[in-house]
């Protein structure tokens, strides 16, 4: 998984936010202090963890969100089975992500649910980064326009958009966070790829983000 580019030197420097909820990205060093995932709250929202989802016959772990944090997920539903469940378990693994963060816990078992080979050691990288930088996260992030495309037996791709004007990076000691302006980079497009495993669970293989995409932009 080739993760994106994130300066700390800078984002410290800066007082920058810093994007958090994915691990992956066009960009090859990962560093845990430039910006992190924000939302902006439209009108018409879905929670995080909706109230149903697709069943399946595997025990997700739960994941309950620091209150100061949360990610909202638009448009989150397409009434087709396979396709809802991919969505429903990329929604778990990017709030894992997020608790794993929050927690300082790289060696947290979530992510090792919902991602598999090079995506769930990048996503260990990314959260490592956090804790050497003695950062957190505080603040929402919103989650729109995705697309599934279930072109095999248990394969998927999926893209979608993240806003991430508002949400920061956050001082684990301090717990002051780390505000910047809504910038064209605030807005993301995130291209995975699923595979689900023998337990039914739609995991990440892959996951790659671009910064400032026409596609996200408003």
């Amino acid at each position: 998984m080739k993760r994106r580019s994130l300066p700390v030197a800078a984002a410290l420097a800066a007082a920058a936010v810093l994007l958090l909820t994915a691990c992956g990205s066009s960009d090859d060093a990962s560093k845990a202090n430039d910006e992190i995932a924000g939302a902006d709250a439209g009108s018409e929202q879905e929670s995080a963890t909706p109230a149903t989802r697709p069943s399946d016959t595997a025990q997700h772990p739960k994941v309950t969100l620091p209150k100061d944090v949360a990610n909202v997920f638009e448009g989150w539903k397409t009434g087709d089975a396979t396709k809802d469940a991919v969505l429903a378990d990329t929604s778990r693994r990017v709030d894992a992500l997020t608790y794993a963060i929050t927690q300082a816990e790289p060696d947290e078992p979530a992510l090792g649910f919902y991602y598999k080979g090079d995506a769930l050691l990048g996503a260990a990288d990314w959260v490592q980064e956090f804790v050497k930088a003695k950062k957190s996260m505080t603040g929402e992030t919103r989650y729109f326009k995705p697309t599934v495309d279930v072109y095999a037996d248990g394969k998927a791709t999926l893209t979608y958009c993240s806003f991430e004007g508002k949400a920061f990076v956050k001082d684990r000691k301090t717990g002051e966070a780390e505000k910047t302006p809504v910038t064209d980079d605030s807005y993301l497009l995130y291209s995975t790829r699923m595979e689900k495993n023998e337990k039914g669970v739609w995991q990440t293989a892959v996951l790659n983000s671009e910064r400032g995409n026409d596609t996200c932009a408003p």
